[in-house]
């Protein structure tokens, strides 16, 4: 009866320890963000140290947070050609999904019921690969200039689809960066290096809770 008590508690011991030290081991493996979108997110007209998703990852890992940022930006995206080649895209394995489309969209007046099937479609293939990624939805805004009915539109779509699908919502993704000439690149729709630092925090603010 001893020699059973003692077997089971060594059993126990044992599987502790292969607990502890998995949960060690999966701790410290980086945590993989995807950040999927147009310019902004590719960092037009800098280097990719430049851009807000690299700042992030470098900001994450100074905290303790091992993370590894995969930058799938691409310069003139529109949702329709983000779902297109999304599949390509889901490759690998991720933890979180930053979906920041729409912009062009939105800049070349394209039907907004349009542009929200699109991209409810990405979120659905990416929950659909991986049903435990957390997604994250980058709010945007258009110029005044596309009329009141449409802007106020468009800058609702982002916090509907949020709702829709529980995902983490940036309010508005160039807060603080938007209309400033020192912090955009002289096309004026581009964060420079400064612009992109403050994005950065926007974005790392919304992302630390999640890891």
């Amino acid at each position: 009866m001893v020699k059973v008590k003692l077997f089971t508690r060594m059993v126990a011991k044992t599987l502790l320890f292969i607990s502890i030290l998995f949960f060690i081991q999966a701790s410290d493996k980086p945590k993989v963000i995807l950040f999927y979108g147009d310019s902004l997110t590719a960092g037009y007209g800098l280097s990719p140290e430049e851009a807000f998703p690299s700042l992030i990852e470098q900001q994450l890992i100074k905290s303790g947070k091992p993370t590894k940022a995969v930058n799938a930006g691409l310069s003139g995206e529109t949702s329709a050609g983000g779902l297109t080649r999304i599949d390509w895209v889901l490759r690998q394995p991720i933890d979180i999904f930053v979906l920041e489309l729409g912009a062009n969209d939105g800049l070349r007046g394209l039907p907004l019921e349009q542009t929200k099937k699109n991209l409810q479609a990405i979120i659905d293939k990416v929950k659909s690969k991986y049903p435990q990624t957390k997604i994250v939805i980058a709010g945007m805004m258009v110029p005044p200039n596309m009329g009141p009915e449409y802007s106020s539109k468009f800058k609702d779509l982002f916090p509907a689809l949020a709702r829709q699908n529980k995902a983490v919502l940036i309010p508005f993704l160039l807060q603080d960066v938007a209309g400033n000439e020192k912090l955009n690149q002289a096309d004026g729709i581009h964060p420079n290096p400064e612009g992109h630092r403050i994005v950065a925090n926007n974005v790392y603010k919304v992302l630390n809770p999640l890891l």
